[in-house]
């Protein structure tokens, strides 16, 4: 394959991935944010239902990253 086209994978891979990830981030921590000022008793569970699922969304922006290294190195 062309190496431009490659970089090109690879550069959209991990830019697409990371756009998504500081969207989703951005949203769930807004959320969280509203849930608790509404219900500032539980405030302590929303916040680690919001760590579990702030390191799940960094997992699919860390796959992505994988995947660019991937097409950079291996083809």
């Amino acid at each position: 394959m062309d190496n431009g086209l490659i970089a090109l994978a690879a550069a959209l891979a991990i830019g697409l991935a990371a756009a998504a990830a500081a969207i989703g981030i951005g949203l769930a921590s807004s959320k969280a944010s509203e849930a608790s000022a509404r219900q500032p008793e539980i405030a302590g569970k929303i916040q680690a239902m919001l760590m579990t699922s702030i390191v799940f969304i960094e997992a699919t922006a860390i796959y992505a990253l994988v995947v660019s290294l991937l097409l950079i190195f291996a083809f």
